[in-house]
């Protein structure tokens, strides 16, 4: 028990467990972003151009709900919202699309800060450590 005490507290020190509590809160505002620009920007017209048709209404009945004299639903019938899959698509295109070029961003950046060649971006202390461990044993296997 002590070792896996020491090795959750190792975890929890080390950033790990804050790195993702942080993911999560920003991606839990992130999809609520995107869920008002999919309900309130992108939707009305899809909307619009599809003759005033929102896409959460759109489904497809398989049997007919039947309703009493009363207005009570005596039998909910069968019916496929496919409207809402269509938005979650649409929600799930548009993370999937955002995170694509926030990732691609993140790896230009690390590919030009891992460039021993370019001198506008400064390299990180343990490239540049590696690089002159490469160099000096290059210049050990050359002058054997």
């Amino acid at each position: 028990m002590s070792k896996f005490l020491q090795e959750f507290k190792n975890f929890a020190v080390k950033g790990n467990m804050v790195d993702l509590a942080i993911g999560v809160v920003i991606g839990a505002a992130f999809n609520k972003i995107v869920d008002v620009l999919v309900k309130k920007i992108i939707t009305p017209p899809l909307g619009y151009l599809t003759a005033g048709v929102d896409l959460t209404d759109m489904e497809l009945v398989l049997k007919e709900p039947v309703t009493a004299a009363d207005g009570t639903v005596t039998d909910p019938g069968v019916v496929i919202g496919y409207g809402f899959f269509l938005e979650a698509m649409v929600d799930f295109l548009i993370v999937a699309l955002t995170l694509f070029f926030v990732i691609k961003v993140i790896n230009q950046l690390k590919e030009k800060a891992e460039d021993e060649k370019n001198a506008t971006v400064p390299t990180p202390k343990d490239i540049q450590l590696l690089s002159d461990i490469r160099d000096e044993m290059r210049k050990m296997n050359s002058s054997k």
